[in-house]
């Protein structure tokens, strides 16, 4: 028994090893390719959600109606959805598209948005519409800049873009959500932060401390006004801060130019708002989550989610999902050292 014990205990050990490697492996893939990935190897994804939602009917009617009620209710539809096949050769019914973004640091997810745009627009028409699920607490300027002008193509066709927020749309997250004709936000929301934050270590009196030398040449009196391993001036923090200053202005500007009727100095200073305080603040147009939206559209509209599919290889898909239980993994221990503050 003692060997057996021993041995079992020996194998996890592989095993975990084996794990671990693997993982790290993959991860390095993943790092690898990223940026190798050629953008026409994947795909277009059409699904209809009207037909998932007549499966959830249908399913739950089959459970909660005895058997002639519920023969009674199908010869019903099935009389009904022919009437409204024989309505639909002589009127064209509007069409609803679907598209998702989890935004990230980076605005990764754009480069399936700019494909997925472009699909729809190929087809959509201005009695159409485009529903964009949007999740982002923000972050990178230039990222999310280019995040907010795909969205504007579609105003620029004059499609209707709502965008529906059921958790969080912030700071570069709201820059993309004011470009909608209607906002949409769930009761808890998170919404606004319409201000720029930027920091940066500085290590000089830790490498001065050991005797490291930096030298830092530029050509240019702005070219680099805030160095993390270099001594910080204050002319070049009076310049980064001029610079930050700036950018915020542009935000605010481009809040403005999309939703005119805000009082832009009043919610542009940082601050966020919950779903019905971004109301008050006619940061957004109604409260309803995009579930319940989709719901009341499914009568007399078609809708279609659209989605981009990355082709992957193997170590690819093995990195990312490493790449995911560690996110999680994070953001469940940040959760923790902040759930006296943010948590309800």
């Amino acid at each position: 028994m003692e060997f057996l014990s021993e041995y079992g205990l020996f194998l996890a050990k592989s095993v975990t090893i084996l794990v671990a490697v693997i993982v790290v492996v993959s991860a390095i893939a993943v790092a690898s390719q990223r940026n190798k990935r050629d953008s026409s190897e994947g795909h277009i994804e059409v699904t209809t959600l009207n037909h998932k939602f007549e499966d959830w009917e249908d399913m739950l009617k089959f459970e909660i109606l005895d058997e002639d009620a519920f023969k009674k209710e199908r010869k019903a539809k099935k009389k009904q959805e022919k009437q409204d096949r024989k309505k639909n050769t002589q009127e064209q019914r509007k069409r609803l598209f679907v598209l998702d973004f989890d935004g990230d640091m980076s605005a990764s997810e754009v480069e399936f948005l700019r494909h997925e745009i472009s699909a729809v627009l190929t087809v959509a028409k201005p009695e159409d519409e485009i529903l964009l699920r949007l999740e982002s607490p923000g972050g990178m300027v230039h990222s999310y800049g280019l995040a907010s002008s795909q969205l504007q193509r579609i105003r620029s066709h004059g499609i209707p873009l709502t965008i529906a927020i059921d958790r969080v749309a912030a700071s570069g997250g709201y820059m993309m959500a004011c470009i909608g004709n209607r906002i949409l936000a769930a009761p808890f929301a998170v919404i606004g932060s319409i201000g720029v934050v930027a920091q940066l270590p500085n290590f000089n009196r830790l490498l001065k401390k050991h005797d490291v030398d930096i030298e830092l040449h530029t050509a240019g009196a702005h070219k680099r006004t805030l160095t993390m391993v270099g001594e910080n001036t204050e002319e070049g923090r009076q310049k980064f801060k001029e610079e930050l200053e700036d950018t915020h202005v542009l935000f605010k500007e481009f809040v403005s130019e999309n939703r005119p009727e805000l009082d832009i100095d009043h919610i542009a200073t940082g601050e966020v708002w919950y779903g019905k305080r971004a109301l008050d603040q006619k940061l957004i147009d109604e409260i309803r989550t995009s579930d319940d939206y989709l719901l009341s559209k499914r009568a007399d509209t078609d809708i279609f989610s659209v989605k981009y599919r990355q082709k992957r290889s193997l170590p690819e898909r093995l990195g990312f999902a490493a790449e995911g239980a560690l996110s999680r993994s994070l953001n469940a221990v940040i959760g923790k050292l902040s759930q006296s503050r943010w948590n309800v």
